[in-house]
Parts: C-alpha cells; structure tokens; sequence
C-alpha cells in the first residue's frame, strides 16, 4: 500500500512526517480521479513523488521565498513546505481544478506558509505580483529553455532557479546553455539529492539569476 510509512519518509519529514502522510492520503482518495496522478502512479507516491519532491530542501536557505511554478498536484512544493515550514512557499497554477484542488490541500493540512495563485509565470502581472523571489522551484513543467525564460524573471539578481530534472539534466543543460545565458542565467549546474533515502535519487538543475556584478 501507498499509504504505509516508509522509513525513509520519516528521515525527510521528521516531527512533520504526519503532515507529509495526510498529502499522501489525499493523493491516493483523489489524485487518479481529478487528473493529478496516473492510475499507476498510486503505488509509488511516496518514492515517486513525496519524497522525490522533498530531498530537495537541503538545497534551500532558512526563511527563503519560494514559487513553485507549475505547482499541478502540489510538486514539489507541498512535501517542501511540510519538511521546511520555515520557507514561504507560493504554489503557481494555471489550471482552475488544480487551483482548487492546492487550496483544498493547503486548508485540509492547515498550512500557514503556503499561499495558492492562479497564473502562469510568464504573465505580466504574475510577474509583478512574484517579483524578487529567493527561489523559483519546477517539476516535469517544460523543457529549461522556456523554464529559464518563465522562471528566472521572478527571481531576485542571485536567486536560483532549481528544476527538478530526469537524468538527462545535464545533456538539457548542454543543449540549452546559450539559451540560459540569453535569459540571464548563469552559473548552471546539475546536483543529485536523497542518495541516502531514495532507491533513485533526484537530479536537480540549478541555474541562478545574474546580477549587475556578472555582467
């Protein structure tokens, strides 16, 4: 079953591993049937998702300002904000199901650094409203070209941009180098996170936000 604990979700989550269990609760009774999940994704939330999206918060500082763009079933930013409640998380969705499918999320595991919008990050006033963000997080949303282009326009001059990659990370990075660059990313990077906890652990692209002093 899904919905037993593993051990692993206990070293990621700790004192908030119930939180974390509640979320894996809600996507099993719900997830298949309002497009969230693929019918065969039920057995593997917790690895696949949960604790995929989570190992990532050691790669955050404390009291950071985070968007998840392209947040759909709330990843990766609901597990980051469970096992890091210290980050101001802002889940960015276009689709109105997913909106309301986030917000019931965050008032059934009462969140209090959680905030829900409507939007895609490309638009203006999206983009006016997320501004000068510490962090700007994505997962399966689009290839790093457009990711760059959408995401590292919301980030602060040295914030980062950390999209949740499969293994040819850095072959996209490679591809689309030029294209970071062009979009003001620079010092792009691939890290792998959760060796420790995850059979298959999570490759993560950074790319941060040039400031005056790159140019």
């Amino acid at each position: 079953m899904a919905g037993e604990l593993p051990d692993s979700a206990k070293l990621v989550f700790g004192e908030h591993v119930d939180r974390a269990a509640g979320f894996v609760r809600l996507l099993e009774e719900h997830g298949v049937e309002r497009g969230l999940i693929g019918p065969r994704e039920v057995d593997k939330i917790w690895d696949r998702h949960v604790l995929n999206s989570a190992v990532i918060e050691e790669l955050f500082q404390r009291n950071e300002r985070v968007v998840d763009v392209g947040s759909g079933a709330g990843l990766p930013g609901v597990p980051l904000a469970i096992a890091r409640p210290d980050l101001r998380i802002t889940l960015l969705e276009p689709m109105a199901r997913r909106v309301a499918w986030l917000e019931e999320v965050t008032d059934r595991l009462e969140f209090d650094n959680v905030t829900v919008v409507r939007g895609r990050a490309e638009e203006g006033p999206i983009r006016a409203q997320l501004k000068n963000c510490d962090v700007v997080t994505a997962r399966a949303v689009a290839p790093l070209e457009k990711l760059a282009r959408w995401c590292l326009p919301l980030l602060k001059g040295g914030g980062r941009m950390v999209a949740l990659k499969g293994e040819r990370a850095q072959e996209e990075l490679d591809r689309d180098g030029v294209a970071v660059e062009r979009a003001g990313g620079v010092n792009g990077r691939v890290v792998v996170v959760g060796a420790d906890v995850l059979e298959v652990p999570t490759t993560v692209l950074i790319v941060e936000r040039q400031t005056r002093r790159d140019r």
